[in-house]
C-alpha cells in the first residue's frame, strides 16, 4: 500500500488529517541510541502549524507520544511507535467536499483507485500525514550526527521569482530558522514574506525551491544501479505532498556545460580524497564521494485557493467550488524540516545498508 519506507531502518506513517491522530512506527533503529520526546518534539515544532502567520492558522501542538522501543532513555532496537494527537480537528469545513473533487488535489484520484475516500481535510492525502516523517526522521538525524557526524541543513531558496544567496557550506540551522519564512538571506527572506502575506490576502498561493546540503557523509555510502543513492534521495523528495520537482548537484544546469566544464578534479587535501568543485552534489555511481550532498526540490503552490473554480462532483456532472478550511498559503517553510527528516531516513537506511555488506 506504499506506506512504508526504506529497507534496514523502515518507517511506517499511519493516521489521516482529521482522524485521532498521525504517527509512524521505526523498525530497524540500532540500540542503545539516547532518545527521549524532547528530541522528537524540536522537530515537529518546526513542522507545525500556526507558528507564524504565513502558514496555516490550524492550532495543533503536534506533541509526541512515544509508546514503544525506548526504556530508561534508550532505543531497544525494538520498534518504536510514535503518536501525535489531532486537536483542532474540524472536519465541518470540508462538507462541500464529500461530493466535489477539489481542483489539482487528490480528491478524484483517491476515489477512482479505491472507490472511498476520507473527504475530511483530504484523509491521509493531507501533508499532515508527514508528521509521521518529521518524527521518524527525528530519530534517523540523531543517529546520524551521533554516530557518523552527519550535519543536515535545508532552507528555503526561493519563493515564486524570490531567490535567496546561501552559502550551502556555512550555512546554519539557527540563520535558518532566524525567519518564520526559513530562508538565510534576510533581504530576500523580508520580500519572500511579503509576497506570501499579498498571495494569501489575495486568495491564492505560491511555490517555490527548498535546497538542502548535507555535510559529514563519508565515501562509499549508497547503492550502484536501482538503488543509487540520488535515485532514493529522488524518491523521498518527490514521496512529499505538493513536490513537483529534483534535482542534485548542478541538475538539469549542466545541459549547458561541457564535460571539461562539469568533471569534479580529484585533489588530496589533509590525507583524503576531495574535488575542487561539486558538480556531482557528493554522490557519484550512485554512492557518496565524501563531498558534501547538495539537491534542490521544487514545491508547486498550495491547490487550495480561496477563489471559485470549475471541477466535477461523484456523479460526473460538471459544477464549481471555492476552496474553505485553513491552508498555507505557501508549503515553504514547513517543508524545510520535511525534506531534513526525509533526507536523514535516505541516509539512515543506506549507513546500516553499507555496514552490513561491507563491514
Amino acid at each position: 500500500m506504499g506506506n512504508t519506507f526504506g529497507h534496514l531502518f523502515r518507517v511506517t506513517t499511519w493516521g489521516e488529517s482529521h482522524g485521532g491522530g498521525v504517527g509512524a512506527v521505526v523498525d530497524g533503529c540500532p540500540p542503545r541510541l539516547p532518545l527521549t520526546e524532547a528530541d522528537i518534539q524540536s522537530e515537529l515544532d518546526r513542522r507545525r502549524p500556526g507558528q507564524s502567520s504565513i502558514v496555516s492558522p490550524r492550532k495543533e501542538a503536534d506533541r509526541v507520544e512515544i509508546l514503544s522501543g525506548t526504556f530508561e532513555g534508550l532505543t531497544l532496537g525494538t520498534p518504536i511507535c510514535l503518536w501525535v494527537r489531532n486537536v483542532d480537528a474540524r472536519p465541518e469545513a470540508y462538507e462541500e467536499m464529500a461530493r466535489k473533487f477539489r481542483p489539482s488535489h487528490a480528491d478524484y484520484t483517491y476515489q477512482a483507485k479505491y472507490g472511498i475516500r476520507n473527504w475530511q481535510g483530504g484523509g491521509r492525502s493531507s501533508a499532515r500525514e508527514t508528521v509521521g516523517r518529521v518524527a521518524a526522521g527525528a530519530i534517523a538525524r540523531k543517529w546520524l550526527r551521533l554516530s557518523h557526524g552527519v550535519e543536515i541543513v535545508a532552507w528555503v531558496a526561493q519563493v515564486h521569482e524570490i531567490t535567496g544567496q546561501v552559502d550551502p557550506e556555512k550555512v546554519t540551522r539557527e540563520q535558518v530558522d532566524a525567519t518564520p519564512v526559513r530562508c538565510p538571506d534576510l533581504e530576500a527572506a523580508r520580500r519572500m514574506i511579503e509576497l506570501i502575506e499579498k498571495v494569501r490576502s489575495e486568495g491564492d498561493t505560491v511555490g517555490g525551491i527548498v535546497e538542502c546540503c548535507v555535510r559529514g557523509v563519508p565515501p562509499g555510502w549508497g547503492e550502484p544501479v536501482f538503488d543509487r543513492l540520488e535515485a532514493d534521495l529522488a524518491k523521498a523528495m518527490l514521496s512529499l505532498p505538493a513536490s513537483k520537482g529534483f534535482e542534485i548537484g548542478s541538475g538539469f544546469a549542466c545541459v549547458h556545460m561541457t564535460g571539461r566544464q562539469h568533471n569534479d578534479p580529484f585533489r588530496i587535501r589533509d590525507g583524503r580524497v576531495v574535488t575542487t568543485t561539486n558538480h556531482s552534489g557528493g554522490i557519484q555511481g550512485g554512492i557518496s564521494n565524501g563531498m558534501p550532498i547538495r539537491f534542490r526540490v521544487a514545491f508547486k503552490p498550495v491547490a487550495t485557493i480561496m477563489h471559485e473554480q470549475d471541477t466535477v462532483d461523484v456523479d460526473l456532472q460538471e459544477t464549481t467550488l471555492k476552496g474553505r478550511g485553513r491552508h498555507d498559503p505557501c508549503v515553504l517553510p514547513r517543508a524545510v524540516p520535511i525534506v531534513e527528516a526525509m533526507t536523514a531516513l535516505v541516509l539512515a537506511d543506506h549507513a546500516l545498508r553499507h555496514r552490513a555488506q561491507c563491514g
